[in-house]
């Protein structure tokens, strides 16, 4: 028996030749280079499958309105988030993905949302201001009756040589005789002066004739009469020593004092 070795990529042939013709054998060799032929042949490379996209990451966002309040206040607490399925924020719990909410912080505070998703977490902040209210206002120190009087009751000035109220004079009074209804304890003189023209015992006669219309006009407005005395000083005790027409008008009053 002839046996003959053939060599393919890495494998080794042997055909054992026993009683074989020519024809035969050039048969059997064709039929190996087929199969030589067919086993070096390359495989056509897989299509590469491309991987699936990642996961959206989350988004969140919140806001408060207003962002400073006083205690004892509240604020709108609202927040928004996407791609995320498990939202909360610190200090209340969890939440819906977007929602909002009333609070009313005892202290500023910064409220924080957190968005976990299969894409990863974000957060965002909202920070709330608190501040003290502001304290009440002090109360007016009490004003003993000599500064009440100064600060509400006014003088009543007259024309020369008249006793008649002028109309300029008119809400003087009338705000003298507000003032005095509220203070109803105190009791007062109304002192009628004149300036230094014209004799003494005219200017008496005319100072007590200014301060009986003053106190008439104070009755009529509501001013109990009782509380009123009425003196006249006429030109002894002037407000202003000059001879002059500014000076003059100065001493041509009805005025108030307290009496005790």
């Amino acid at each position: 028996m002839q046996q003959h070795r053939y060599m393919g990529r890495g494998n080794t042939f042997i055909i054992y030749e026993e009683k074989m013709n020519k024809k035969q054998l050039s048969v059997a060799t064709s039929a190996l280079v087929l199969v030589m032929i067919a086993g070096c042949a390359k495989k056509p490379a897989p299509t590469p499958v491309a991987p699936p996209p990642p996961p959206p990451a989350p988004t969140a966002s919140i806001s408060a309105n207003p962002s400073s309040l006083e205690k004892g206040g509240s604020t709108q607490l609202t927040w928004r988030t996407e791609n995320a399925n498990d939202v909360s924020i610190e200090g209340i719990g969890a939440v819906d993905s977007n929602g909002s909410k009333t609070v009313s912080p005892s202290e500023s505070t910064s409220y924080r949302v957190v968005a976990r998703g299969p894409g990863g977490s974000q957060d965002a902040v909202a920070r709330v201001t608190v501040t003290e209210p502001p304290p009440p206002p002090s109360p007016a120190p009490s004003l003993s009756d000599e500064q009440w009087w100064a600060q509400n009751v006014q003088d009543v000035y007259f024309d020369y040589d008249s006793h008649n109220i002028r109309a300029d004079a008119q809400q003087a009074v009338a705000n003298t005789a507000l003032a005095l209804k509220s203070k109803p304890n105190l009791n007062f003189t109304v002192e009628g002066h004149c300036d230094s023209r014209g004799s003494t015992e005219y200017n008496i006669v005319l100072g007590d004739e200014r301060a009986r219309a003053v106190k008439d006009a104070l009755v009529a407005a509501g001013v109990n009469a009782s509380r009123i005395q009425t003196t006249s000083f006429g030109k002894e005790k002037p407000f202003c020593s000059e001879e002059t027409e500014a000076c003059w008008q100065q001493n041509r009053r009805g005025h108030f004092t307290l009496r005790r």
